[in-house]
């Protein structure tokens, strides 16, 4: 369970509005990231030339975090429920302190990424919140055009543990 949002004091607000995907599950893939604070906005967005889902779902939130200069209590809005659940219900921090481990027979799936969106949630005050995906909020619409652009653009970056992991 991540450290709750309270008070309203100087740290500044911020919502980060997430999504990410491949155009096949693995395949070239992109998340994109709409920052907000106020009036101020920034989107952000990237493309891996092979990848998964769920990577570009995690990824999304850690550069979103990862473009706030100060400590921010920020809520993440996702429709990932793998994403929300497992910052919310705390299974990432289980697998940690379970070695990455799911269970005593499975391993945790991208430990690489939940270990780096631990560590951006530990310097900030963030909460995860699922939003239903495809229904015509607008941010989460932008957030997966901005993802789609990035899967299908050139100039792809290489996801070099995903490809090392899984052979390719």
């Amino acid at each position: 369970m991540q450290k709750p949002i309270t008070g309203t004091g100087k740290v500044p607000e911020v919502k980060i509005y997430t999504d990410g995907g491949c155009l096949n599950n693995p395949g070239p893939g992109g998340f994109g990231a709409i920052l907000i604070h106020r009036n101020h906005r920034k989107e952000i967005s990237g493309g891996f030339r092979l990848t998964t889902n769920n990577r570009m779902e995690i990824l999304a939130a850690i550069r979103g975090l990862d473009a706030l200069k100060e400590r921010c209590r920020v809520t993440i809005y996702s429709d990932s429920q793998y994403l929300v659940n497992a910052m919310e219900k705390g299974w990432a921090i289980r697998w940690r302190s379970n070695g990455w481990r799911r269970n005593r027979k499975e391993k945790a799936i991208n430990p690489d990424l939940w270990e780096k969106l631990l560590d951006l949630c530990d310097r900030h005050e963030v909460r995860f919140q699922w939003i239903r995906g495809h229904v015509g909020t607008e941010e989460n619409e932008r957030a997966d055009q901005l993802a789609k652009e990035a899967a299908t653009g050139e100039n792809q970056e290489i996801d070099e543990i995903y490809e090392k992991t899984a052979g390719g």
